[in-house]
């Protein structure tokens, strides 16, 4: 029994040293264990220390160099400020500085007012002076002494006078007998049978073959210049004495004409005096229109016409229809107006005014859009011509009902003078036409400075602007042009599309 309890207390003893191991045991692993964590922990605490004075410092070093360029950047906008500064100073400094001489000048020019002022009221007083000493020595006064001036100096030069009134009288009966031949000249073609070759065509008779050569140049370039210039065609053959220009504009004929005519009375026939020659050319074309709508109204008798009417008037005389010269044909039914109403008993100056008006929209009806009918009355309406005329004018193409006899005559004798044998040619027109849309074509396009229609229309030149419209853009103009030509006219065989490109350089020294 007591051996079983001895052991029995053993075994009690070595369970409770066992557990005490095993506690002491279990302590010393804890704590190993729980030394490692907490070393990992303070490593990893130490590593984020040692990251975070690592960033830290990197900012501090970002901070200092943002720093230092915000200061760089801030002395470099000083000094710009001081730079700006200074500049700004020296120009208000020359501001001042043109201010004080134009207050300088200003006063200056003020005191020379007041001088001229002063030395001008003194003159004032000495002249005043002068005239009432004069008047108490002569005992007249200035309107008596002026008179009897006028008086002693018209008696002196009486026949003086006498001479130059002559003189003037003479001059006066020049111009009128030049007047009368021109005005019987006119007479004379009214009733000439129109060709294609009058109408599209001018001679122009040379004292000498010897100027045949001069005309055209060397290498041609005087002949070419005045195509150029005048939209020409001068054809220069084995006609002796003559030369022929053909375009089938009247002006740019007559304009060719008057140059030729010009340069040939000079004798220096060269490219700088072509284009003189060619401007006053142009500049007597408006006297000539003139003269032409004057001779027109003398011819026929028709009075009280405003001068600008007359002027438009006589645009007709570089106008054709259906080849017809306008002006010439506007006469003819203002005299045939005139004798029919006479026969009717009618007022046969109105008739003959109405005769010699019916066609004025034609002078410029390319310029205006609608019918010549509707342009016409409208510019008698303008130049305050009477209704009675206005009324007779507007229905010679039926476009307005017939209000009176004089109206009826008007379109009879338009009949009888259009359908005269030889007097109109339908074909010439619809070829004058087609020249005209040929250049319009040409003349639509940017860059165009000038075209004309030659050769009976087998050939268009172009002059373009060289600033606008290079070598190749010349070329392409051209394709484009015949392209247009092709789609848009129609016409028998083909047309030349000749596009000219010149530069000129003028200056000067000085």
């Amino acid at each position: 029994m007591e051996t079983y309890l001895a052991y029995l207390l053993i075994a009690l003893g070595a369970l409770v040293i066992g557990s005490f191991l095993g506690y002491l045991a279990r302590q010393t692993i804890a704590k190993k264990q729980a030394g490692t964590i907490e070393s990992k922990l303070a490593k990893m605490t130490e590593q984020a220390k040692q990251e975070a004075k690592e960033t830290l410092l990197k900012a501090k070093e970002k901070a200092v160099q943002t720093i230092e360029d915000l200061e760089k950047e801030e002395k470099e906008r000083k000094q710009q400020f001081v730079k700006t500064e200074e500049r700004l100073e020296k120009r208000e400094q020359a501001l001042d500085r043109k201010n004080e001489e134009a207050e300088r000048r200003a006063q200056e020019l003020n005191d020379k007012i007041e001088k001229v002022k002063q030395i001008k009221q003194e003159l004032e007083k000495f002249s005043e002076q002068q005239k009432q000493s004069l008047e108490r020595i002569a005992q007249l006064s200035q309107e008596e002494a002026k008179k009897e001036l006028l008086t002693l100096t018209e008696k002196e030069f009486q026949d003086v006078l006498f001479e130059r009134i002559k003189k003037l009288e003479d001059d006066g009966r020049e111009a009128l007998e030049k007047k009368a031949r021109d005005i019987i000249t006119l007479a004379m073609q009214r009733f000439a049978a129109s060709q294609v070759a009058e109408v599209s065509t001018t001679s122009v008779e040379l004292p000498s073959d010897d100027l045949k050569g001069r005309i055209i140049g060397k290498e041609g370039r005087n002949i070419k210049t005045l195509e150029k210039l005048t939209g020409v065609e001068v054809l220069v053959d084995d006609t002796p004495g003559a030369i022929v220009i053909s375009a089938f504009d009247p002006i740019r004929r007559q304009i060719a004409k008057l140059a030729l005519e010009k340069l040939m009375a000079d004798g220096r026939i060269q490219p700088a005096r072509i284009e003189e020659a060619v401007e006053k050319a142009k500049e007597e074309i408006g006297q000539k229109i003139q003269e032409a709508g004057e001779a027109a109204a003398y011819d026929t008798g028709v009075a009280g016409l405003d001068s600008k009417l007359i002027k438009i008037l006589g645009r007709l005389r570089f106008r054709t229809s259906y080849g017809q010269n306008v002006l010439l044909h506007s006469v003819e039914v203002a005299h045939l107006s005139a004798a029919i109403a006479s026969e009717l008993g009618l007022d046969a100056s109105l008739a003959k005014k109405a005769g010699l008006l019916h066609d004025i929209g034609k002078a410029i009806d390319h310029e205006i859009q609608g019918s010549h009918t509707e342009i016409g009355k409208t510019i008698l309406e303008k130049f305050n011509v009477s209704k009675e005329v206005i009324k007779a004018v507007q229905s010679h193409h039926d476009e307005y009902p017939h209000e009176s006899l004089e109206s009826v005559i008007i379109q009879v004798a338009d009949a009888i003078s259009s359908a005269r044998p030889g007097a109109r040619k339908d074909t010439l027109e619809a070829y004058l036409k087609r020249l005209g849309e040929l250049e319009g074509i040409a003349n639509s396009f940017e860059g165009v400075e000038k075209s004309y229609a030659i050769q009976a229309g087998r050939e268009i030149r172009i002059f373009v602007q060289p600033e606008k419209i290079d070598d190749l853009s010349a070329r392409k103009l051209a394709r484009q042009i015949a392209d247009r030509v092709q789609e848009e006219l129609k016409y028998p065989g083909e047309i030349k599309v000749n596009v000219i490109r010149e530069t000129r350089v003028v200056e000067y020294a000085r």
